[in-house]
């Protein structure tokens, strides 16, 4: 009975609960036994509700038993990213420097999941403070990809991407700054949608780099998807980067999710797959076929500013984030180097050895950026890129309904392959990064398994606030690739 409701999708166990085929305190304790299973090994989660979760569960079970009115997530298990802040429990954000700091309020996001009576199971593991495309960054440890053990599950939403396909839990958070969520989507072989920019409210989101930050869901399917962006999208007077309604309305993302497109446009950017590896190729020229099939046009768009889009992005991001992590002092809360012996020793020692070495590196390629004399040569000139970037991406968007593209230019490389090259690293966020410096939705979708058993994803795009067309050009290829929630073979730990 457990095996069979850890099969199911969210929508799927939502039904079953609310109709009383299956209870949510059934379904918790299925994650809680793949978690105490498999948790030690793949290291997905830093923190787990146990009892929060069963007695969340024992309550919407009451609550249905006695027809009260529940929510779309009612007893539903649901992870969460250590950067995002709850009340209950550590928000880590996977840095020793936050080993302990307990957040005074929840995320929007957090409320709305459990206005929704979604169950949270717990906080996942995480790059430290979401820089990184491994997990190997956390200062508690790696995640290991649920298919491959020796494989990295991507980053840095890698514990969110590895809990769901591990069965661990029906759905996650992560958050996007890069490709944070599209990327160990496509390693772990689930869903991930990076949303548009103000889509989602970032409050209660500990910020990387501020006017990139994304909070979005990954689950096992594009409508798991749409169900989980239906309760945490919308305004929030909270995040002053929140579209109000008036310029985006609410509207219901599974309403319409499996209806057909007609005069589907996919474009395709020349050369975008020349860089990477076969298996990925293969990919898009199944994707390809798949809508082609369907009967829609393939488009081929030029957009030559992309070619700047890695060296413009890790000039913002880093300088962002030089800005936004100057709090962590050792003085306003979190850790205190306990060697210290006057003020400035507080500041420096308690950096230095509460911050890993890649968030080290990137403050100071973003104070050097943002730096007297050197700020006009290397981050106005980025911010003026991006734009170029932007307007070349909306004008391309313009001829088409979604760009199709590569997630990354490999499927999971294994753990430590690229510790020692950070360069080589940053340029494997090649085609996930535009969609941040654009502002503008993106989904990676799961296609297939190259001959390794790696899933293999792709990646669409669409223009912004376009998070319901763009969801069922997704659903399309989803049912095209026939590919529903597979359990990963690395399992058998």
């Amino acid at each position: 009975m457990l095996d069979a409701i850890l099969q199911m999708d969210c929508l799927a166990l939502a039904e079953a609960i609310r109709t009383r085929q299956v209870s949510s305190l059934e379904a918790t304790s299925a994650c809680l036994e793949a978690i105490d299973k498999y948790n030690q090994k793949i290291g997905a989660f830093l923190t787990v509700f146990q009892q929060q979760a069963l007695d969340q569960a024992r309550d919407v079970d009451r609550r249905i038993q006695a027809g009260d009115k529940v929510g779309p997530l009612a007893g539903v298990p649901i992870a969460v990213k250590d950067n995002i802040c709850t009340t209950f429990g550590p928000t880590t954000c996977g840095s020793k420097i936050l080993a302990n700091f307990r957040s005074p309020c929840n995320a929007t996001v957090v409320e709305r999941l459990m206005r929704a009576d979604a169950i949270i199971i717990g906080k996942t593991n995480m790059d430290e403070f979401a820089m990184g495309s491994t997990t190997e960054n956390s200062a508690f440890g790696p995640t290991h990809n649920p298919w491959d053990l020796g494989r990295v599950a991507g980053g840095s939403s890698g514990g969110s991407a590895a809990a769901v396909a591990a069965r661990m839990c029906f759905g996650a958070l992560g958050s996007d700054t890069g490709g944070s969520i599209r990327q160990p989507a496509a390693f772990c072989g689930v869903v991930g949608l990076k949303p548009t920019y103000g889509r989602v409210s970032r409050f209660g989101l500990v910020a990387y780099g501020s006017s990139l930050d994304q909070i979005g869901p990954l689950a096992r399917s594009v409508r798991d998807c749409a169900l989980l962006l239906n309760v945490i999208g919308g305004h929030d007077p909270k995040d002053s980067t929140s579209v109000p309604p008036e310029i985006v309305p609410d509207e219901d993302l599974l309403a319409r999710l499996d209806q057909p497109i007609d005069g589907l446009r996919i474009g395709l950017v020349k050369g975008a797959t020349e860089g990477a590896d076969l298996p990925i190729r293969q990919a898009i020229g199944r994707a390809v076929d798949t809508y082609r099939a369907m009967g829609a046009e393939v488009v081929e768009l030029e957009i030559p500013a992309l070619d700047y889009s890695v060296a413009t992005y890790y000039i913002i991001a880093t300088a962002e984030a030089s800005s936004n992590l100057a709090r962590y002092d050792g003085v306003h809360y979190g850790y205190r180097s306990p060697a210290a012996r006057d003020c400035m020793e507080v500041y420096t020692r308690s950096r230095a050895e509460g911050l890993g070495k890649e968030v080290k590196r990137r403050i100071m390629l973003g104070t050097y950026a943002l730096s007297s004399g050197y700020y006009d040569a290397y981050y106005l000139k980025a911010l003026k890129v991006r734009n170029l970037i932007r307007q070349q991406i909306f004008a391309a968007l313009g001829q088409c309904d979604s760009i199709l593209m590569p997630v990354a230019p490999t499927t999971a490389f294994s753990l430590g392959q690229m510790a020692a090259d950070p360069l080589k690293m940053y340029l494997a966020d090649v085609y996930t990064i535009p969609a941040n410096l654009a502002g503008i939705p993106a989904i990676s979708i799961p296609v297939g398994l190259d001959g390794a058993g790696l899933p293999v994803g792709v990646q669409l795009l669409g223009p912004a606030f376009s998070e319901g067309r763009l969801l069922r050009i997704a659903r399309i290829l989803e049912k095209g690739a026939h590919w529903t929630c597979q359990v990963p073979a690395g399992l058998t730990v």
